[in-house]
């Protein structure tokens, strides 16, 4: 892919030039890319806000997926 980094007169990076082509390839293969930028509904605000604060003050309730992924790995 042919991406160019767009910047301004001092030199910051202030967007992405995607040619047409690959663009509509992106879009083929994730058909909600368009919709990312939507804001979110306040129910799910709430939601994302309540997980954080658990994680906050219990740290050690956090596991790596891989311990979640053995859990669930079928018992032969």
């Amino acid at each position: 892919m042919k991406f160019q980094i767009l910047q301004d007169n001092l030199g910051n990076q202030t967007g992405v030039y995607v040619p047409i082509e690959e663009w509509n390839f992106i879009k083929l293969n994730y058909p909600d890319l368009e919709s990312l930028d939507e804001e979110l509904p306040d129910w799910e605000k709430s939601l994302i806000d309540s997980r954080l604060a658990t994680i906050a003050s219990q740290p050690e309730r956090l596991k790596p997926i891989s311990v979640l992924l053995e859990l669930l790995k079928p018992k032969i």
